[in-house]
């Protein structure tokens, strides 16, 4: 990377569903110290859950893309922002994006080459892949998305270790390796780094990305497996957290392995606040997320990502937790 430089940095934190990809981008918003930055949230699902929990910071400009994904059918969208975005050099100190957990990385870091506009602009400064230290291998034999991700990464997060011992750590370590020898790894807990160890860095290296795939500037013709796909749930209801937690219990536990991902905001009966609820596989959580704001519409948003999964089936499921 050249010290007279002045094209924006660009960083981009992917990783499959659940790894914590959110997670770190808040935390580069909230310890940021003053960087102007630009974000860009592209979801896998018809709303954007992770667009609403992304701290909204005043030296921040969120963009979000919930109309497909980054790594195919919203690429133009990408490119038209990124020339916009642009043209604050001087202004803007950093570019922030993060793609769906089911992203190809290449067709989103050619972008930054293959488009004129942009690469006048703009520099690819890394590619951030955070990595679910408790799910790795179960997503990397479900998923070429998931192991295309590790390859393709200039850093790895391997996130999680909290949840898993020593010896797994160093497992999923040896399996990082194994995918891509070059990464600099860092071990994370709630995606917890230094920011000097993943913004400005220089790390994305064109010639030696070329290097391993002599066609990554060419054409990419992406198509995501079609058993794979996602469903929002509604209900303006006040549901029952016992209940909620005690039905998506039974739903993990019966249909694991291909419930990858879900996530929502809920109306729950008893608070005043909204709720967060994730949960990864088996892995559930659920949070006080901010007050409802005055004239703000209280509602549940459910979003559901898997394979071969039943709208229906979870709809009455969701209707089964409405307080009564």
């Amino acid at each position: 990377m050249s010290s007279a430089d002045t094209r924006i940095p660009a960083t981009v934190v992917t990783g499959f569903l659940g790894s914590g990809k959110t997670t770190l981008i808040n935390r580069i918003l909230r310890e940021q110290h003053g960087r102007k930055l630009a974000v860009i949230v592209n979801e896998f699902g018809e709303i954007s859950i992770d667009g609403q929990l992304v701290i909204h910071d005043e030296d921040a400009q969120l963009v979000e893309f919930n109309n497909g994904c980054l790594c195919c059918t919203v690429r133009g969208d990408l490119v038209e922002t990124l020339g916009r975005l642009q043209e604050r050099a001087g202004t803007l100190d950093g570019i922030l994006i993060e793609t769906t957990g089911l992203a190809d990385p290449a067709p989103v870091a050619s972008t930054f080459f293959a488009a004129d506009e942009v690469k006048a602009g703009i520099r690819l400064d890394a590619f951030v892949t955070v990595v679910d230290a408790v799910n790795l291998e179960r997503n990397l034999a479900q998923s070429n998305e998931a192991m295309e991700q590790v390859a393709f990464s200039d850093i790895v997060l391997i996130n999680k270790m909290d949840l898993v011992s020593a010896e797994q750590m160093a497992a999923v370590e040896r399996r990082v390796r194994q995918l891509n020898a070059m990464a600099r790894i860092y071990h994370t807990a709630n995606s917890e780094i230094a920011l000097s160890s993943i913004l400005g860095v220089g790390a994305f290296d064109l010639v030696q990305k070329l290097e391993v795939d002599p066609e990554f500037l060419g054409d990419h013709e992406h198509e995501h497996d079609p058993a794979i796909g996602s469903f929002v749930l509604t209900e303006r209801s006040p549901v029952d957290v016992n209940r909620l937690m005690s039905w998506m219990g039974g739903m993990a536990e019966r249909r694991g392995d291909d419930l990858y991902r879900t996530k929502g905001i809920f109306h729950a009966n008893g608070f005043q606040e909204r709720l967060v609820f994730q949960s990864v596989r088996m892995l559930t959580t659920l949070r006080r997320d901010r007050l409802w704001e005055p004239g703000e519409e209280k509602m549940t948003q459910f979003v559901v990502i898997g394979k071969n999964l039943d709208r229906e089936e979870f709809a009455a499921g969701l209707a089964s937790c409405v307080f009564r």
